[in-house]
């Protein structure tokens, strides 16, 4: 059975910190807004397709969450640490309960500009869902304390999740494939720990609709005690 399976994420606002969202496209079915953030940018639609794989995966477990977009990539999926913060204070001022960030920066140099932020996300009661490392190097902001960090796990069925402890911290390791597409082969589509963390998101919007005042320690924990065997 599912984690969370009689829930759809309803009303529940999410952010995607991504290259953008089409939201035509069948496997999204509708955005509630968004922002456009990339300074090269005019609009938040989808100019490489990885946001809106990610939003799909998101839609798929949680079908009446309200996604908005929040484009800080091109086509090259590369930004500024600055962006991404000014992605994550836009989530805290405009009220998301989840934020679905599948990448990172691998620099540490970052840190205690994204431990601040974090502090205020945590005040707002946000879920930051985030890559715990990125081509084997930890990533922030998803090692940090306040952050739901995920890893990959090749293996997991697309629906499901594990809890783990590496160093002290629990990590949830998800599936690294998106929604599958007809008739395109599963290894030439996306995949990577992008769609491990947007996997895990769908999730966690289902148990934020559960339990909307649980703080993210006991959505955790939660999380934990329901992950399938």
């Amino acid at each position: 059975m599912e984690p969370f399976a009689g829930f759809s994420g309803r009303g529940v606002r999410v952010a995607i910190i991504d290259s953008g969202v089409n939201p035509a496209h069948p496997h999204v079915a509708g955005l509630a807004g968004g922002i456009c953030l990339n300074p090269n940018g005019a609009s938040y639609e989808d100019d490489a397709g990885h946001g809106t794989a990610v939003a799909g995966a998101i839609r798929e477990k949680a079908p009446e969450a309200l996604l908005y977009a929040v484009k800080v990539f091109d086509q090259r999926l590369r930004t500024k640490v600055e962006i991404i913060l000014q992605a994550l204070d836009w989530a805290i001022e405009n009220q998301m309960q989840v934020v679905n960030l599948s990448l990172g920066t691998t620099n540490p140099a970052h840190r205690a500009r994204f431990e601040q932020i974090i502090a205020r996300a945590l005040e707002r009661n946000l879920v930051l869902v985030a890559a715990h490392e990125m081509n084997g190097q930890p990533a922030l902001p998803g090692i940090l304390p306040g952050v739901l960090p995920v890893g990959l796990d090749w293996d997991c069925p697309r629906d499901s999740y594990r809890a783990v402890t590496k160093e002290a911290q629990t990590v949830f390791l998800a599936s690294g494939y998106p929604r599958p597409i007809p008739g395109l082969p599963l290894q030439q589509n996306l995949n990577g720990i992008s769609f491990a963390v947007a996997n895990m998101t769908g999730l966690v919007v289902r148990a934020k609709q559960a339990y909307p005042q649980a703080p993210l320690p006991e959505i955790m924990r939660l999380l934990t005690e329901t992950q399938c065997e």
